[in-house]
């Protein structure tokens, strides 16, 4: 409804209101339905800013002369008759005080300063049912131009953000924004993209990391000025430390003089950005239309761009609100921009020592975009008959194939190659945590180190994810992805027939080994089989059992869980794990998840959650929207009733100080007496729940009843209690 079309002094700031009656069941201001005492009825729930018309004619002119009177408290007729001009040219707004127009009216203004009931009001008429949805010829041009924007400028921007591609956009409603969100839902079609309704700015932000990270296509995520980006910064710091891109919107109003007084004031910054600049690739605060559109272009390319990550726009007030004007506007195509590859002559040279090397070792971690990355992977590690080690920041290398090693493999290396590692020293030396902290080489001495990567392309300071530095033999700069073919070539082209020969036997050693590493895990997934709270291995098993006759992925990390995923279940496509957080920061697995299964949902895969129960309480809103869009997930929690993580640093100061580790180790760490029912909060959202469970007998059949949901295309959760690793 135009906002002209309710009385100007009134006009109701909030979608709960609709016609003379808020969401809430007030009428004329109160939840009795009493008066307020005001002639323009104003509502005084906190929730609904003006709820009621007028009952009196609307300076906006809604009622023409020849209009019928309105019955007046006393129920007589009070003329109508009233030139609009005239009204606006001696209304004064101040409070809720009425101008006096004419000998009728001044009896209404006494009431409006006595503080006396307003009358009821009546259904609008015809007349102004149509002055709703239309500008008909009772307005003046002047008037026009006041109360309709015929081309604003955030039809503009929906226009330009179309181009990108986004599949939606992810948000919590906020006023800064208020303008382009209309023309996403109203001009737009809310359609590519589509906005999702999300319940907190971390839980929009996660989502948009999920989602990338199994279709490798950003989302936009909207954003309310200050709080918002204060509220998303989390998920922001996560996204940058897991090189995943986004683009985030953020409402503002720089203007001062265009503030309405009070909150746009305490939610608009001078640089509304700044707080989370420091863990972005890039931002921009846009001052008109074309700049926003060369922004957003710039914007996806800068984030899309390895390494990628995430960036930021400004959208003002004015910008958005505005008339878009006689200047013309274009609208930039936004083209994909290829990898950087590694230079030829240093990849010639890593080709020469991984063929020369007794024992090579592979290590890879954000590596892999896509499935082709798995394939390249697999490509040059058989022909070398290179074990390995997937770090798992992305589902890199098959845990089924013969060469898929642990981490002792390094141990044995003369020459480690390093695959867009995040911690290459890490990799190569560990660090005790003992009270004088002392560094071991877990390499040979004499092994050399090959990187390939982009982290050395864009970096920052001041956040300390770059982990600490290591000095490696061969360092190239370039996607490790996009080099890979050209390695493989010169590697294939390096190696003589003697090589082929060895590469036979160390097939044979490597394939004996995943075997044996095999059999060892199934061998200590049977421990506590039979235990309650159920076991992780347990838990894993008969989650196995009730998905692994379907199109699955799994959207969440097992680190919690003793990676019993990765060693009970075959990982073999790149979408059936989702890797890391990337910031370890808590609040990611709900709506990460929930980001992860509507990308799967359009390829009818069952996203599988392996939700902690500690990090669920950070974002559990995630649930609600998932059932609000009808998006198919599957989560059993690990639900250890504590922060089992920090419980084991205090058992560990504890004994590092002689005084015991009893019961002691449980203060702060333990989320018991009262025990949270995670069940009820998941059904509280709106999802189908079951739980909690502790007897590892009942947790297949209610899996199974779980699965059943989710087919059906809705989101099902079982909390199970769970042993704490």
């Amino acid at each position: 409804m135009p906002l002209s079309m309710r009385c100007r002094i009134t006009a109701c700031a909030t979608s709960k209101c609709r016609r003379r009656r808020c969401a809430s069941g007030m009428q004329s201001g109160r939840r009795d339905g009493s008066s307020i005492g005001a002639r323009h009825g104003l509502c005084l729930e906190a929730r609904c800013i003006a709820a009621v018309w007028c009952s009196t004619p609307c300076p906006g002119g809604n009622m023409k002369p020849d209009e019928e009177s309105r019955p007046t408290k006393s129920g007589q007729g009070e003329s109508a008759s009233v030139n609009r001009r005239e009204f606006l040219s001696s209304a004064t707004v101040a409070g809720l005080a009425a101008a006096s127009v004419g000998a009728t009216d001044k009896a209404a203004a006494q009431q409006v300063a006595s503080n006396e009931s307003a009358p009821g009001t009546l259904p609008p008429t015809a007349l102004q049912e149509a002055m709703e949805s239309d500008a008909p010829d009772g307005y003046s041009a002047d008037q026009a131009r006041e109360y309709f924007v015929r081309n604003p400028g955030s039809d503009f921007m929906v226009d330009m953000i179309k181009r990108l591609g986004l599949d939606y956009i992810t948000t919590n409603p906020g006023s800064s924004f208020r303008g382009i969100h209309e023309s996403i839902v109203n001009y737009g079609g809310n359609q590519a993209p589509e906005l999702l309704t999300c319940v907190h700015e971390e839980q929009a932000t996660a989502m948009a990391h999920g989602y990338f990270k199994v279709t490798g296509r950003p989302l936009g995520v909207l954003l309310h000025g200050t709080v918002g980006l204060q509220h998303a910064s989390m998920a922001v710091y996560n996204a940058w430390c897991d090189r995943t891109p986004m683009i985030l919107l953020a409402g503002n109003h720089l203007d001062a003089t265009e503030r309405r007084a009070g909150v746009e004031w305490s939610h608009s910054a001078q640089d509304c950005v700044r707080v989370v600049r420091d863990y972005i690739k890039w931002d921009d605060t846009p001052f008109s239309l074309q700049h926003f559109a060369e922004s957003m272009a710039r914007a996806y390319r800068i984030a899309m761009t390895p390494p990628m990550g995430p960036v930021a726009v400004v959208i003002d007030g004015h910008l958005q609100e505005g008339e878009v004007g006689d200047h013309a506007h274009e609208l930039l195509p936004v083209t994909p921009v290829q990898p950087p590859v590694g230079d030829e002559a240093a990849i010639a040279e890593a080709a020469r020592w991984l063929v020369d090397a007794e024992s090579p070792v592979i290590v890879a971690d954000l590596m892999a975009h896509d499935q082709e990355g798995v394939e390249r992977l697999v490509a040059l590690a058989e022909a070398l008959q290179a074990p390995v080690v997937n770090q798992f920041g992305r589902m890199n290398f098959p845990n089924t194939h013969y060469l898929s090693q642990g981490a002792s493999a390094v141990a044995q290396a003369d020459v480690v190659l390093g695959l867009e590692l995040f911690d290459t020293w890490g990799v190569i030396n560990t660090l005790r945590d003992r009270v004088h902290r002392d560094a071991v080489r877990r390499a040979r001495p004499d092994a050399r180190v090959i990187t390939i990567g982009t982290n050395d392309l864009f970096t920052k300071s001041n956040y300390q994810n770059f982990q600490r530095y290591y000095p490696s033999d061969l360092a190239i700069a370039g996607d490790a992805q996009a080099t890979l073919p050209i390695l493989t070539d010169a590697v294939l082209s390096s190696m003589l027939r003697a090589r082929r020969a060895t590469n036979a036997e160390r097939e044979s050693r490597w394939r004996d080994a995943h075997a044996q590493a095999r059999e060892q895990a199934l061998n200590e997934a049977r421990y506590g089989w039979n235990a309650s709270p159920v076991s992780t291995s347990r838990l894993y098993a008969e989650l196995w059992n009730a998905v692994k006759d379907r199109d699955w992925a799994l959207v969440s990390n097992d680190n919690m869980q003793s990676g019993w995923a990765r060693r009970l279940w075959p990982i073999e496509r790149h979408y059936q794990y989702i890797g890391r957080e990337g910031g370890a920061g808590l609040g990611y697995g709900a709506p990460a998840a929930v980001g992860a299964a509507l990308a799967h949902r359009a390829e009818g895969r069952m996203a599988v959650n392996v939700q902690r129960d500690g990090d669920m309480m950070y974002t559990p809103g995630a649930f609600w929207t998932a059932a609000y869009h009808g998006i198919p997930l599957l989560t059993v929690t690990h639900n250890n009733q504590g922060y089992h993580q920090e419980f084991m640093h205090l058992q560990r100061m504890a004994a590092r100080r002689q005084r015991g580790i009893d019961g002691s180790s449980w203060v702060a760490n333990e989320l018991r007496n009262p025990d949270i029912d995670l069940a009820a909060i998941a059904g509280a959202m709106g999802v189908w729940s079951e739980g909690p469970i502790a007897d590892p007998d009942d947790l297949g059949p209610a899996l199974a009843h779980a699965v059943a949901v989710v087919d059906a295309g809705e989101p099902a959760f079982v909390d199970v209690r769970c042993q704490p690793r």
